[in-house]
């Protein structure tokens, strides 16, 4: 079974290995943007060359300092861990989405391409992966509030999106290091955010577990 597409199973399937893996890929997550964060800090504490910054313009590029080619790489790492990070959390949301249609008899509200497009779909992406989250809380332990830990999740990931956290990951390392250099105030208040959601999505994890996993063994 390929934990990554949707499934049919009359049964609901155990969760704690998923739960676990997500758990942990969170966790690495979180650690690997601490080392980011000062590895920014380091950055703006060192100051700008006087050559400038990395991108001179017009597709020119300095020679990296020895700091600025740490960055390279510790950001390198960093995104590895995202990456794994984003795949372990999937196979965890498809597990438990799956078991929350079995347990509350109903469909998804939303079919399951959205799970991956509404993370990448501009304006979709502020508010869609959340709705799925507390669908799939709302399906698994009826009558049950929804976690807090799903809005401080979700809050601290859209500042650290309007705080640019999300373009380190899309954009050049060489802009994030200028980043660094100018504007590392809202640079490393990303960071902090980004680290908290981190956190926060492991307590929505063993929340979401939790809960259906009491359902699972009523």
């Amino acid at each position: 079974m390929n934990a990554l597409t949707p499934t049919a199973t009359s049964s609901p399937q155990p969760v704690r290995t998923a739960a676990r893996c997500a758990i942990v890929t969170l966790a690495l997550a979180g650690i690997a943007w601490v080392v980011r964060a000062i590895w920014e800090i380091r950055l703006s504490v060192a100051g700008m060359p006087a050559s400038g910054p990395p991108a001179q313009g017009n597709g020119q590029h300095r020679p990296l300092t020895a700091l600025e080619d740490s960055y390279h790489i510790v950001s390198a790492l960093g995104d590895a861990c995202v990456v794994l990070c984003a795949i372990a959390f999937l196979m965890w949301l498809f597990r438990v989405r799956d078991n929350a249609q079995i347990l509350s008899g109903r469909p998804p509200q939303l079919a399951w391409p959205w799970v991956y497009l509404g993370w990448i779909i501009p304006i979709v992406n502020l508010w869609m992966p959340r709705g799925i989250v507390a669908d799939v809380h709302h399906a698994s332990a009826p009558g049950e509030r929804l976690p807090r830990a799903v809005n401080w999740w979700w809050g601290l990931w859209l500042v650290a999106f309007w705080c640019g956290a999300g373009q380190a990951v899309s954009g050049s390392r060489d802009d994030a290091i200028d980043r660094a250099y100018t504007g590392a105030r809202w640079l490393l208040a990303g960071d902090a955010a980004t680290v908290a959601a981190a956190v926060a999505g492991i307590f929505v994890v063993r929340a979401l577990t939790d809960a259906q996993q009491r359902r699972i063994n009523h």
